[in-house]
């Protein structure tokens, strides 16, 4: 019920009775994010996709039941987009969307926009924060900024809702600056997250000041906004130095001729570590590894660009849609040191 109230709020998802809801995150990724449940506080009419996942299925489902209101990953939303350009849908009643899971490819944030005027909501939490923690919505000063400077503050996973507590720590525990640089552990505490794991005690689950640390690596602005670097266990640490692998991902998203992208480190005999790019093309192309890392250049530092592209027919995603990275370090960990 308390999760219900924060995501229902008018600087959250604010579902209300006029929305026509589609979630398309499945009910076991924690109760497809408590929409049912926040629909039902509201009344809003739900629609269930079932297993028709694919973008001709959402399509239709969206075009035909006039869903203003849509919930997923973002592996969705690109067979969505890709299939809404090929058959000409206007999306017409669509006008947000809820991403989260993983980050939000700019590329896709300004698709949704700019070619169906979709608004595209950052959303970010887990299973053990029940899970929303944080959505990216403007505060009053930011209205009176170009709409360029608005776009780029609607890239990052946003404030903690009410209910929700967010910090930043350093490896002894303490907070760090929030100053949207000084990067740490990101960690939580608030009404609707965990206090034990099952057959754990509180003690064992939470640091000593009741803090739960949630894996991810992140930086926090003066306002609050939280910005995901990296899962701790994928960030890359190349030659002492932190590169983050969903920053790589955002930009290699945006090539054209790319359908599909991971970043992983790969073992180096140097640096000990390098950023590798596993990528899908996209249907009908065959673009070279110098056009795909062009993409990089003036984006990023150059010691940051990846050292290799290596293609493969499709990235390995578990139920929820999320990449397994660590299949891809099994298969691609080597490539830098066996050629």
């Amino acid at each position: 019920v308390l999760h219900s109230f924060g995501i229902n709020l008018a600087d959250s998802i604010a579902i209300t009775a006029k929305d026509v809801v589609l979630p398309v995150v499945p009910m076991f990724h924690v109760n497809a994010w408590g929409a049912p449940y926040a629909c039902a506080m509201v009344g809003a009419a739900m629609v269930m996709p079932g297993p028709g996942l694919d973008g001709p299925s959402l399509v239709k489902l969206i075009d035909t039941n006039h869903v203003s209101l849509a919930l997923g990953v973002p592996t969705i939303w690109l067979g969505l987009l890709n299939e809404a350009d090929k058959i000409g849908s206007k999306l017409e009643s669509l006008q947000r969307t809820v991403v989260g899971g993983s980050a939000c490819p700019p590329s896709m944030m300004t698709a949704f926009r700019e070619k169906y005027g979709v608004e595209t909501i950052h959303a970010w939490g887990m299973t053990e924060m029940s899970p929303v923690g944080s959505i990216n919505q403007l505060l009053a000063k930011h209205t009176k900024l170009p709409a360029d400077a608005q776009n780029k503050l609607r890239e990052n996973q946003g404030r903690p809702v009410f209910g929700v507590d967010l910090e930043i720590l350093d490896d002894d525990g303490n907070p760090v600056a929030h100053d949207g640089v000084t990067q740490g552990d990101l960690v939580t505490k608030g009404y609707w997250i965990l206090d034990s794991y099952f057959r754990k005690t509180r003690s064992e689950t939470l640091n000593k000041d009741g803090w739960f640390d949630t894996g991810d690596v992140a930086t926090m602005d003066p306002d609050g906004y939280v910005t995901i670097r990296d899962r701790s266990k994928d960030i890359i640490k190349s030659g002492g130095e932190w590169i983050s692998s969903v920053e790589l991902e955002n930009i290699a998203i945006g090539h054209p001729q790319i359908a599909d992208a991971a970043v992983i480190g790969a073992r180096h005999e140097k640096w000990d570590e390098r950023p590798i790019l596993i990528a899908v093309k996209a249907e009908g192309q065959n673009p070279s590894e110098a056009e795909i890392l062009s993409i990089f250049e003036d984006k990023i530092a150059k010691w940051q660009i990846p050292d290799r592209v290596v293609f493969t027919d499709a990235l390995p995603r578990n139920a929820t849609g999320k990449v397994l990275k660590r299949d891809l370090r099994e298969s691609f960990g080597e490539v830098l040191i066996n050629g």
